[in-house]
Formats: C-alpha cells, sequence, structure tokens
C-alpha cells in the first residue's frame, strides 16, 4: 500500500456546492458535520471518509459518490 501522503483522490465539494447554490456551512449542517472537518475534506486533506459521511454528503448533494470524489492520474 502506498504511504498515505501519496494518496492520488481529489475532492469535488467545491464544484457540487457551487452547482446547487449551497455553502459549505449549510451542507455541514445538513450533513450534521462539523465546518472544520468538512473543510478538511474540502480542501483535499483528508485521509479517510466514513461510508455513512460519504452517503450523507451524497443525499444531501443529489449525486453519487464517482461524482464527489475522483482519482487523480499518475503523475
Amino acid at each position: 500500500m502506498p504511504p498515505e501522503d501519496e494518496h492520488r483522490i481529489e475532492v469535488h465539494l467545491d464544484k457540487l456546492l457551487a452547482e446547487r447554490g449551497l455553502t459549505l456551512t449549510e451542507l455541514a449542517d445538513r450533513v450534521g458535520l462539523s465546518l472544520a472537518n468538512l473543510s478538511v475534506l474540502k480542501n483535499g486533506r483528508a485521509r479517510a471518509i466514513r461510508f455513512s459521511t460519504l452517503t450523507a454528503l451524497c443525499r444531501e448533494l443529489t449525486c453519487q459518490p464517482g461524482d464527489l470524489l475522483t482519482v487523480r492520474d499518475r503523475d
């Protein structure tokens, strides 16, 4: 398994929020996460995500996990 600092997952939370006219604060309230934790995810600094969190985000953003997360190509 690669070292943790080498993950290539990209989070597209900014794009989805903009498309839906939501703020990060509104989304945090709706899914029951702290603004700080959601910000860590949005900025690509998260090392893991719970399936329950992913489910809640997809429910509120009306999206699929693949809309929210993608794997960046190797450089």
